[in-house]
């Protein structure tokens, strides 16, 4: 029988995806090193070519370029938050934590979008719990609404895709958004993502409207085929 908090719970967390994409949130430990500033290492472990794209690590310089496009209202409409303060969002975005899951998406040494790539525990009764340890990842994504319309989104997705399932050894990749999100949805299935789950007016925007989530999901057998 499936577990219907552990449902509620996936699409509950929702993080920055954006621009007419997504948004995802996971839970954080507290005593994630955050609290004494430690440096986390990035889950990409370097930085990935594809024809005309670079992905790469997030740095704390990454901000300013990231905020330009974060903070305009058709980007934020889908995020968690939208960014109104740079000096806040500055220090938001070097949270040790949240840059070790950013990926910064470059053309021509241009920053056209971020990424978020998470790798999780999968959800596992206690008597296999140490087999399901690293075996998930949560993927979200922002693009610059300067660049849409060129296939970076998909590009990029695509990419992350490849390095979880063959660099990270994840065995199931999610994403979740908003269903008036359709431009986010649609590059899930495009990129082979399959939907999972759809929550009925789960999520309260900003706007005041409760609004329909959906999740994606692909495997790694999937991927391969």
């Amino acid at each position: 029988m499936t577990d219907q908090a552990q449902l509620h719970g996936v699409l509950a967390r929702l993080r920055d995806l954006g621009v007419t994409l997504l948004s995802l949130r996971a839970a954080t430990d507290p005593d994630d090193g955050r609290a004494h500033g430690s440096a986390v290492a990035p889950v990409l472990p370097r930085p990935v070519r594809t024809d005309r794209l670079v992905l790469r690590p997030a740095t704390p310089g990454d901000a300013d370029a990231t905020f330009a496009y974060r903070r305009l209202e058709s980007v934020g409409q889908w995020l968690t938050e939208l960014p109104t303060d740079l000096a806040s969002y500055r220090a938001t975005f070097v949270d040790p934590t949240r840059l070790a899951a950013t990926v910064v998406v470059e053309r021509d040494g241009r920053t056209v979008g971020d990424l978020m790539l998470r790798v999780e525990d999968a959800w596992a009764q206690q008597e296999v719990a140490d087999r399901a340890t690293g075996r998930q990842a949560e993927l979200g994504w922002v693009l610059d609404p300067a660049c849409t319309g060129h296939g970076y989104a998909t590009e990029a997705v695509r990419a992350l895709l490849r390095v979880s399932f063959h660099d990270l050894g994840v065995r199931r990749v999610v994403a979740t958004c908003f269903l008036d999100n359709v431009a986010s949805w649609r590059l899930m299935e495009r990129v082979g993502m399959r939907r999972e789950a759809h929550a009925v007016r789960e999520s309260l925007h900003r706007s005041g409207r409760w609004l329909d989530t959906v999740t994606y999901a692909l495997l790694a057998e999937d991927h391969q085929a």
